[in-house]
């Protein structure tokens, strides 16, 4: 795991390293608040250019370019963009460049997450009072980013049908941050023998609040409703 977001800390530390890790939590506790103040900032950006912004969240596979792939296919790809966050390279942004829409790529290198000061270059170079739509496609991982608010309006977070329905009592803290929980990859449900009614508990469990979807980016199967919810009723069909 990381070390760079203090994810790795538990509260089973050998005495001898009690102080060291005390030490370590304040410089965490120091880093989400200066984190929080970049993203009151980008926050206050979006809201003046009126853009929708989702911080999109998964494990690695779930299906978060392709589903972002699909979106592009319904939607005038010109009022819509990516953030796309990644270890190490660039095939995801260049798939999407390659969808028509505007996609940016951040090399995270080590680093398991994004925080609101890498995504300053970024921004800039987006027009953004001329999207409707911007996307921040996180790392994949579902315990870092959970913790960095990167000033969007709206949180979601991707379980593929392939990964089993305990997922969200395994990380249950990202599936409260979400607004919204999209169930991916819906086409493979039966032939991996998908419980959905248990997912779904699970789900309302740990997120109660959340909104559940269920999606296949190869089918089209609930992309309009997604479509809604991310307020892209507006833009013209292609």
């Amino acid at each position: 795991m990381c070390t760079d977001c203090g994810c790795s800390l538990t509260s089973l530390q050998a005495p001898q390293h009690q102080h060291q890790h005390q030490r370590m939590l304040h410089l965490h506790t120091a880093l989400l608040a200066q984190n929080d103040a970049g993203a009151a900032l980008l926050r206050q950006r979006f809201e003046q250019a009126g853009v929708h912004v989702v911080n999109l969240l998964s494990s690695p596979g779930s299906g978060k370019t392709s589903l972002l792939e699909a979106l592009a296919s319904r939607c005038d790809p010109a009022a819509m963009a990516v953030i796309v966050g990644d270890l190490a390279t660039d095939h995801d942004a260049r798939r999407l460049q390659r969808s028509g829409v505007q996609a940016i790529q951040i090399t995270t290198g080590q680093a398991c997450h994004l925080e609101a000061a890498m995504l300053g270059a970024a921004v800039d170079a987006l027009p953004l009072p001329e999207l409707q739509l911007l996307v921040i496609e996180n790392v994949g991982n579902l315990v870092c980013p959970t913790a960095y608010d990167l000033g969007e309006t709206q949180r979601i977070v991707l379980l593929s049908v392939t990964e089993g329905e305990d997922k969200p009592l395994k990380y249950p803290a990202t599936f409260y941050s979400a607004n919204l929980v999209v169930i991916s990859k819906s086409d493979l449900a039966a032939a991996v023998g998908f419980n959905r009614s248990l997912a779904l508990q699970h789900i309302a469990q740990v997120a109660p609040d959340a909104t559940v979807l269920e999606v296949s980016a190869r089918t089209g199967a609930g992309m309009d409703a997604l479509m809604q919810q991310l307020r892209l009723g507006a833009l013209q069909p292609r």
